[in-house]
């Protein structure tokens, strides 16, 4: 069952890309886009897009994962991903729950982020991963 987000249609499968399309991703959405947030951590302050979740077997690289590159930092647990070519950040397995991916929503074909209203934020400031023990 298709799903819409402002005037794009969400299907059960889905590609997704970087901008000079050396990668490209099969996205399994049953659901649609769930979890959206943006985190306001370092890192994702900075890249400032908008991400949605699925399960690690949701996500399958189906071009360029060899020039994707692995950036890690702070607990390492996170593996953001970019294209070597043009630098755009395409997913990413979390730190707050390793057996899932997040996505760049803007990286979705057809689907214009800015037509999602009201995307929550995570605070990603103060992980609970970042807490030291009293």
């Amino acid at each position: 069952m298709a799903k819409k987000i402002g005037p794009t249609t969400i299907r059960e499968t889905h590609t997704a890309s970087c901008h000079c399309g050396a990668v490209v991703l099969e996205l399994h959405l049953p659901d649609g886009i769930v979890d959206l947030h943006r985190c306001d951590c370092s890192m994702c302050r900075r890249k400032g897009t908008i991400m949605a979740a699925l399960p690690l077997s949701g996500l399958r690289i189906l071009k360029g994962h060899e020039v994707l590159t692995l950036y890690q930092f702070n607990t390492m647990t996170a593996k953001h991903y970019f294209c070597s070519t043009c630098g755009i950040y395409t997913h990413h397995q979390r730190r707050s729950n390793p057996k899932q991916y997040c996505y760049n929503v803007g990286c979705l074909e057809d689907v214009n982020p800015f037509d999602i209203p009201d995307v929550p934020k995570s605070d990603g400031v103060n992980h609970p991963s970042d807490r030291r023990a009293s």
